[in-house]
């Protein structure tokens, strides 16, 4: 039987008696911030607020006893101050968000499957410790989130505020990979990994959006222009210095990025390494989502170390750098040579479809390896 580990959660803020955002947003109110969207783009994606349920009080088990998952079943994978957990997409697909606290840090961990996207967001804002839940609303196919204190509606795409009290605020975020529960076991032997237990009846294991991500397919709901350079569900690893349109940003075709294994680019004045590894199904390919295809795992990174730019290659799927030798994983870390133990800056990135990216991110180029 797995083993229960004991994790602490941060109480969130009281709920406060102020205008919802998420209750008045068809006839907004002039006693709240205006809109950063047109609110006319919001769309229901069926289920009502909290229809589906964020997991509010998540317990873990130590990876070492985790018996039930398959090597190649996909996690988020999120390490805040050597506190290492796996989130399981078998878990996440029916729950959407998780608000936790890890490394001592107010979390929400979040994944889309509209969109196939992940993020995690800092709950401490404004003097308050949020947390969130489902809205049932979309903005550009990808999940509408409210904080439960002041019911401002929130971009899970972007962090940013869409319509409410805290309309002029920002959410901090972390960055999170998308791997195989054996690649991340490997690397994190002593991590924790979000359980089965909680407190809701679902059929884990099983994706309820089966072929969702076929390339050729439309997104569901998603009513704006596709750029037309590929096709809506092409998957991409998505780069921004910051979540607004106008900052510079890259998109590395996910196809390209595999069959290279490396792709480099300058973003701003910081020069980035995006990497990729086999090993982690796709959660909306088959009916299992452990069974979907291959679709691998990317981190990406500064490729500068302590004012030293490196070079990455790759051959025969292991990763090292031309410079010393030194072999690295997908999580940043070199793990054998002279640079042993040093770590990659990680940079928040996300791995989406085109249509996701391109929609909040308009202007982004396209790097090939």
């Amino acid at each position: 039987m797995p083993i229960v580990v004991e994790t602490t959660n941060a109480e969130p803020s009281d709920r406060e008696d102020v205008p919802s955002g998420l209750r008045s947003f068809r006839e907004p109110r002039d006693d709240l911030p205006s809109p950063t969207i047109d609110l006319s783009r919001l769309r229901s994606g069926g289920p009502p607020p909290d229809g589906i349920p964020a997991i509010d009080d998540p317990t873990f088990y130590a990876a070492s006893s985790v018996d039930y998952m398959e090597p190649q079943s996909p996690v988020l994978a999120l390490e805040i101050d050597g506190d290492a957990r796996a989130y399981p997409l078998d878990v996440m697909v029916w729950h959407e968000i998780v608000n936790d606290t890890v490394g001592g840090v107010p979390v929400a961990v979040e994944y889309c499957p509209l969109c196939n996207s992940a993020t995690v967001f800092d709950r401490r804002v404004a003097g308050r410790v949020l947390d969130f839940g489902v809205s049932g609303l979309l903005y550009n196919s990808s999940l509408v989130m409210y904080d439960r204190q002041t019911e401002t509606l929130w971009s899970h795409f972007a962090g940013v505020p869409l319509y409410g009290l805290l309309g002029e605020e920002e959410l901090v975020d972390y960055p999170v990979t998308i791997v195989g529960f054996e690649e991340w076991r490997t690397a994190h032997p002593d991590g924790l990994v979000l359980s089965r237990e909680t407190g809701h009846d679902r059929n884990y294991g099983v994706n309820p959006y089966p072929g969702y991500d076929d390339v050729d397919s439309d997104p569901f709901l998603f009513e704006g222009d596709v750029d037309g350079r590929y096709t809506a569900m092409t998957r991409v690893v998505g780069v921004a210095l910051d979540p607004t349109p106008s900052t510079p940003s890259v998109a590395f075709p996910l196809l390209e990025l595999r069959e290279a294994g490396i792709a480099t680019a300058t973003l701003g004045d910081v020069a980035i390494v995006a990497l990729w590894v086999p090993g982690s199904a796709s959660a909306l390919d088959r009916a299992s989502v452990s069974a979907g295809v291959d679709v691998g795992a990317t981190g990406v990174f500064s490729a500068t170390v302590a004012d030293r730019r490196l070079t990455f290659q790759t051959v025969d799927g292991t990763i090292s750098d031309v410079e010393t030798g030194s072999t690295w994983n997908i999580f940043g870390e070199a793990i054998a040579g002279e640079l042993a133990g040093t770590r990659l800056d990680q940079l928040v990135h996300i791995d989406t479809f085109w249509f996701a990216w391109t929609a909040f991110h308009p202007d982004t180029d396209v790097v090939s390896p």
